[in-house]
């Protein structure tokens, strides 16, 4: 339980906010994002940690933005320690593989989901209304079944404690604008069906996920996390079978504990068993195994 690092206070580093899961430090020229192990489910950060799963996030991104700069750049500098501005070297050991160093972007207020299955929230709008984010689905389709195509159903941007709230194509377009709303779908079903591919070959299903966009330099890139167990559901495809929830290697298993209290879903979250603690802990390190940096694919 010593690796648990659930919240940083570097007092020589400028923090300037603290999000879900991320401290983010200013460091004039760029930003420092360090993953902590907070978990957060239904928008609510839980009191309990998972240990080290902060390091798991970051190398699971480092391994997508590597594989993923033939669509769009990205905003890490470096996932290095050693690398980091001088400041830094007093904290060394616990940015150590849990932090990045990142271009100063500045983040666009649409969280981009992609769907390629229905399941969770999609999976509850479609059977109210045979749509998601107001794309009409086919008739008859089963929780976990493949989407005939991906498909773009973005969410608002809340602050820590509220909950995102799901709209549709043409709130998007009012939000930011027509070419950044085309811009950021086209990129999110590229990235996605790029990762699609990758994550077959590791044997694993993604059936959705969750990127998010900024400016940089006048451009849209890519930032925060990507394809990690908290954006995204990873299934194994050997034991895959539509008509119900499958087996994951994220942080579903937490959601459906949670879904068995009498809990309304507002903070504060309530308490974690620690048998429940571990087994999260253990799917988060399986999805490790299957991303990391060193993977060739």
């Amino acid at each position: 339980m010593s690796n648990i690092v659930f919240e940083t206070d570097f007092k020589e580093i400028t923090l300037l906010k603290r999000g879900k899961v991320r401290d983010i430090y200013d460091l004039d020229d760029y930003f420092l994002i360090v993953a902590t192990d907070r978990l957060s489910a239904f928008d609510v950060v839980l009191p309990d940690p998972i240990p080290e799963k902060g390091k798991v996030l970051t190398q699971i991104s480092l391994f997508w933005f590597k594989h993923l700069e033939s669509i769009v750049q990205n905003h890490l500098v470096s996932g290095n320690v050693d690398e980091y501005p001088e400041v830094c070297k007093p904290y060394s050991d616990s940015l150590r593989d849990r932090s990045m160093l990142v271009k100063k972007a500045e983040p666009l207020p649409i969280e981009c989901v992609v769907r390629g299955y229905i399941s969770g929230s999609g999976w509850n709008s479609y059977k109210e209304s045979g749509t998601i984010c107001g794309i009409t689905l086919p008739k008859g389709l089963k929780e976990s079944d493949r989407l005939p195509q991906a498909i773009f159903t973005p969410s608002t941007k809340e602050e820590v404690g509220l909950h995102d709230i799901n709209i549709d194509f043409d709130q998007t377009v009012r939000v930011i604008g027509k070419e950044n709303a085309d811009k950021i779908r086209d990129l999110s079903l590229s990235i996605y069906n790029k990762g699609v591919e990758i994550a077959d070959k590791l044997g694993i299903i993604i059936a959705d996920t969750k990127f998010e966009f900024g400016f940089y330099q006048d451009e849209i890139i890519l930032i925060d996390e990507v394809m990690t167990p908290d954006s995204s559901r990873f299934w194994p495809k050997s034991t895959y079978c539509p008509g119900g929830p499958q087996e994951s290697y994220d942080k579903q298993y937490v959601r459906d504990y949670l879904l068995t209290l009498d809990w309304n879903k507002t903070p504060p979250g309530p308490r974690l068993p620690e048998d429940v603690i571990k087994k999260t802990s253990m799917k988060y390190f399986d999805a490790l195994n299957l991303f990391s940096p060193n993977k060739k694919n």
